[in-house]
């Protein structure tokens, strides 16, 4: 990976921070973007002298265009987008754009951050898009009329609602890049121990520690990114969806061709992509 740039969000913790190790060790070249100032810098401290911290808040529309301009500004080329940052909410929340809080982060930064990224992507040829996207997409479904989940919340369906939307975006976007030289793909870490839904108070907190014995290491979690983003394994590959570095079969939804198109339509709206 030397001399291959490669962005990751949510890169301060559990899986992201693994990736950056992984990656860090095979010589890349790392845009570390992370919420934290704190927990940033403590990941930069141990990322070399190759990496670069970025500070963004992804449920800001804002944010993330001012982040994706300050990757460009200091990048001529980039070849991986981990797209991995992600959130698990009990309670419904919104941003500042007034869009539910977990479909915003899960799936339109996503979304937003990949096509603001998309020329230098293609121009950086081979290119990579790895999507951290989880199995919990089977519990979840897509209703274009309530993407917000205003009529009923449900923690679990409104999370795999936004992992379901990872996969029919990751699907849309490699047929829509096919023959670009760019990929797209997606995968399920497995159950992983991270911090992720330990911002739901001490409760929440504390169950996650307690279910920790029974998950995957965060670095075993990370396998499967890494993999996508680094393996001359899967050079070319593109539009599936990997379990165990394998690719599998996600959910019947998932390959919903026209759901996938209406989703982007939706999702372009709501970010203001033309």
């Amino acid at each position: 990976m030397t001399g291959r740039v490669c962005v990751v969000t949510g890169a301060s913790s559990g899986i992201g921070r693994e990736t950056m190790r992984a990656l860090a060790r095979m010589g890349a070249t790392l845009a570390l973007v992370c919420r934290d100032r704190g927990r940033g810098e403590a990941t930069l401290a141990e990322a070399g002298d190759r990496a670069v911290l970025f500070l963004a808040d992804l449920s800001s529309q804002a944010e993330v265009r001012r982040l994706a301009a300050a990757l460009r500004d200091r990048y001529p080329a980039i070849h991986v987008l981990v797209n991995n940052a992600g959130v698990v909410n009990l309670r419904r929340s919104t941003t500042v754009d007034g869009i539910e809080t977990v479909f915003a982060v899960n799936h339109l930064a996503y979304f937003l951050l990949t096509h603001l990224l998309l020329d230098r992507l293609r121009s950086s040829v081979p290119a990579r898009i790895v999507n951290v996207a989880s199995d919990a997409h089977r519990f979840g479904r897509i209703d274009l009329d309530d993407l917000g989940h205003a009529r009923r919340y449900r923690t679990m369906r409104v999370y795999g609602a936004s992992k379901l939307a990872n996969i029919l975006f990751t699907y849309e976007l490699a047929r829509r890049l096919q023959g670009t030289g760019v990929t797209a793909n997606c995968l399920h870490p497995g159950a992983v121990a991270t911090r992720l839904g330990q911002n739901n108070g001490r409760v929440a907190t504390l169950l996650t520690r307690a279910l920790k014995p029974f998950f995957r290491t965060p670095e075993q979690g990370a396998a499967t990114t890494v993999h996508l983003a680094s393996s001359p394994a899967v050079e070319g590959v593109s539009g599936q969806y990997f379990v165990d570095c394998r690719a599998a079969r996600s959910s019947r939804a998932s390959y919903d061709e026209t759901l996938a198109c209406r989703l982007w339509d939706a999702s372009a709206k709501l970010t203001g992509i033309e």
